[in-house]
């Protein structure tokens, strides 16, 4: 996700990196690695009635936090410009909780006085406060509006598949996975709810499985421990002293830059417009539509 700051710097844009390919992953991570987390509020039903054009999809709402790094929304838009590009057709626009235009609130308004039915898909990895409070509080808000909001991007093997990418343009090599001196940490922003770090670490642990075996450990910026430096040390005292930080982020932002300072080896950039995170945003969409064909299905019974 990205996240709120004050100041930047360029370093994730100027390190250096040499693309690996990675051989064809295992059959396991063609498929869903866990059931649906289930959380509460993540479905919101419709307040009112309302009634969309036949055969018109629902809008589809890629929801990133915000950030005051200009890359951050940049990158967002050329993420949706590649969903898009997968789905001719299909209405995607951008929103923010906060700190960027287009905010949350006004797209939901706008979505309403269109008539528009909306899918919301959170940029964001695990379900913390804003994906179970903030998203489900802003559709309530708009009551005009039938609108679902999906599962958070999550432990996917399409998410893991832009992780791997990202550090091999890093420069990570498939040779390094089996080093016994190599090690990563999978930076995030945090959260102060349990299952948000539960799922981190499920992300962790399905990254080194990809990445040959090697030893992965989840660190945070903010609100959860251990912090990156501390991930760094913890390796360090397994005997891994060629740390890479693995980027755990949508895009660009204080966090994300701060967690690349901390690599005492090679830092991978932000996920950002990396083709596998939009067939993900597309995944989650389409399985929230699913859930909801399903439930009104069982409704008619």
């Amino acid at each position: 996700m990205t996240e709120p700051d004050s100041r930047t710097t360029d370093q994730l844009g100027t390190r250096p990196g040499h693309v690996r390919p990675y051989s064809r992953p295992h059959r396991k991570y063609e498929e869903e690695v866990h059931p649906p987390m289930n959380t509460p509020g993540l479905v919101t039903p419709p307040a009112a009635p309302h009634h969309t054009a036949p055969h018109r999809a629902p809008t589809l709402v890629a929801v990133g936090h915000g950030s005051r790094d200009p890359r951050a929304r940049a990158t967002l838009e050329r993420l949706l410009d590649r969903v898009r590009e997968l789905r001719p057709g299909l209405d995607a626009r951008l929103a923010h909780i906060e700190l960027n235009a287009p905010l949350l609130d006004a797209t939901l308004a706008g979505l309403a006085a269109e008539g528009r039915d909306a899918v919301l898909v959170p940029l964001l990895f695990a379900p913390g406060y804003h994906v179970t409070h903030d998203l489900p509080v802003a559709v309530a808000a708009t009551p005009r509006l039938r609108a679902r909001v999906a599962e958070p991007l999550g432990a996917h093997p399409l998410l893991v598949e832009a992780l791997a990418d990202r550090l091999a343009q890093a420069g990570w090599t498939p040779e390094d996975g089996t080093s016994p001196g190599t090690g990563v940490v999978l930076a995030s922003a945090g959260s102060r709810d349990p299952r948000s770090g539960a799922e981190i670490r499920r992300i962790a642990t399905l990254l080194g499985e990809r990445l040959g075996g090697a030893p992965v450990v989840s660190a945070y910026a903010s609100a959860a421990a251990p912090t990156v430096p501390e991930a760094v040390r913890a390796l360090a005292a397994r005997g891994r002293h060629r740390v890479a930080v693995a980027s755990c982020f949508t895009a660009p932002g204080l966090f994300a830059t701060r967690a690349a300072a901390e690599a005492p080896w090679v830092a991978a950039d932000p996920i950002g417009a990396h083709p596998a995170l939009a067939r993900l945003v597309l995944h989650r969409y389409d399985r929230a539509l699913a859930t909801t064909t399903r439930t009104r299905e069982l409704a008619a019974v």
